[in-house]
């Protein structure tokens, strides 16, 4: 603690959860229909004047057994949710409810142990160690993926006149994500084409009890009591799941050999390589490749000029497209930092106090008791305007040259990103992955077009991205 931060007042925690229950059913209608997830979160800071507060958060009754919280949305109480020290992450991952080990192959996977559980270092010390023995087949391996991306994305502009991006998106992230870890195409599978179909099935009915459709002919204590009050069953999916894993399970010889080694079941390491490549990595990648192109198309040609002239001189010098050629990209990733922060592919953090802590906010301190829980709103916490400036815009050379040491308070990975994953941690695995990623799409994307033109605007999880016009190349 530093001396600052003991000289802060020990203050009350405002907030409070309602009546029994009805609390609980009335603060998940304000988050889902009455104020939206952002004005839910931002309107009780705005009447508790504190970024730190007590309120109930969803899905509350009957799909978690806990709704009750203290809620952080301020840059600096944030990382108490990365001391693992301090706080418990079992059974926690996107919210304060486990979706059923049904899902999963009937195990409790990686993303839901806690780290002291042992078998919790192992499998994130697989998921490191396979990614770095990976590492030479990043950057051929998306680009290939990327030249399927545009040549789906110009024949649909010329058959059509415009093209969505979402779904050309989501194709490529798994046909990438696929070859790297199974080594060949999906179409050389009985998966075909559909893997993307069967994983945005198997992630919504995990996340649904945190998403609202928003069907104008569907009462909203309709749609409630359907996605929100209890878990959606596994049964639908369980004939696709078992496909996935089967190709999986075929494909992955080598991983599942280390494993086994490592006193992994292969079925049960198997099941994890699913989560992590279809949920964390192809969920994530679902929300993160349309936020990066909705950002970036937003912003104009201004931006668009800047970023052709840093990627087109370091990829001519540096003999093509190369890790040293990226590290000369300073721009290019300052816009994948920006992104990350303005639209963080998660948005919450859960977890639960082991003891009595003490957190700190920029005004105060507040004392969070053992075994509460403590829920963090990450697009709250990533504009907090005592740190960042104007941050509800999109500044895209936020993070160049000495400002780079504010990625620091970019959250997006469960951890800091100035931090290294460890396999002590909860902190994604892949996290230099997804931003290695984040800027070769941006490299492919601007040596092949000047600019481009896009129509924006949301999806259920994360922006909808259809591109009008794009112009082509021309030095």
């Amino acid at each position: 603690m530093s001396s600052s931060e003991s000289k802060l007042p020990l203050r009350d925690i405002p907030g409070d959860y309602g009546l029994p229950f009805l609390g609980a059913i009335k603060d998940r209608f304000d988050f889902h229909y009455n104020q939206g997830t952002d004005g839910f979160f931002r309107s009780r800071m705005q009447s508790y004047k504190s970024t730190v507060y007590r309120a109930n958060v969803p899905p509350g009754p009957f799909n978690a057994p806990k709704s009750k919280a203290i809620v952080l949305v301020d840059a600096v109480s944030f990382p108490i949710l990365f001391d693992n020290s301090k706080v418990d992450k079992t059974n926690y991952f996107d919210g304060t409810f486990m979706p059923s080990t049904d899902f999963t192959g009937g195990y409790r996977l990686c993303p839901f142990l806690d780290t002291s559980e042992p078998k919790h270092a192992t499998l994130k010390g697989l998921f490191l160690s396979t990614l770095a023995n990976l590492h030479n087949r990043f950057i051929p391996l998306f680009l290939s993926s990327m030249s399927e991306l545009f040549t789906h994305l110009e024949h649909e502009l010329s058959d059509k006149g415009e093209a969505y991006f979402n779904t050309l998106s989501d194709d490529m992230a798994f046909d990438f994500l696929f070859r790297l870890f199974c080594e060949k195409s999906p179409s050389e599978t009985s998966l075909g084409s559909d893997g993307p179909t069967f994983l945005n099935k198997w992630v919504f009915f995990q996340l649904a009890p945190l998403i609202s459709l928003g069907l104008k002919h569907v009462p909203n204590f309709i749609e409630d009591l359907v996605l929100h009050t209890f878990p959606l069953p596994f049964f639908p999916l369980k004939s696709d799941y078992k496909k996935i894993f089967d190709v999986f399970y075929k494909s992955m010889g080598s991983i599942l050999d280390e494993a086994e080694k490592l006193g992994l079941k292969r079925d049960e390491a198997c099941h994890n390589f699913i989560f992590l490549a279809g949920f964390n990595s192809y969920g994530g990648m679902k929300v993160f490749f349309p936020a990066l192109i909705r950002w970036v198309g937003a912003a104009g040609e201004s931006l668009h000029r800047r970023l052709t002239d840093e990627i087109r001189t370091a990829v001519k010098e540096e003999g093509g497209v190369t890790f040293s050629a990226l590290n000369r990209m300073s721009l290019t990733k300052s816009v994948v930092y920006e992104t990350l922060r303005i639209e963080p592919p998660v948005p919450f953090q859960t977890e639960k106090a082991r003891e009595d802590v003490i957190i700190h906010s920029h005004d105060s301190s507040f004392l969070i008791k053992k075994d509460e829980i403590i829920f963090g709103y990450q697009p709250l916490a990533t504009k907090d305007p005592m740190i960042f400036d104007n941050p509800e815009e999109f500044i895209a050379d936020r993070f160049v040259g000495d400002k780079e040491e504010l990625i620091k308070y970019v959250y997006w990975s469960n951890g800091k990103e100035s931090d290294d994953s460890t396999v002590d941690d909860k902190q994604c695995p892949g996290k230099n992955l997804v931003v290695l990623l984040g800027r070769l799409m941006l490299v492919e994307f601007f040596l092949r077009y000047d600019t481009f033109e896009i129509e924006f605007g949301r999806l259920l999880l994360g922006s909808k991205v259809t591109f009008k016009s794009v112009t082509k190349a021309t030095s």
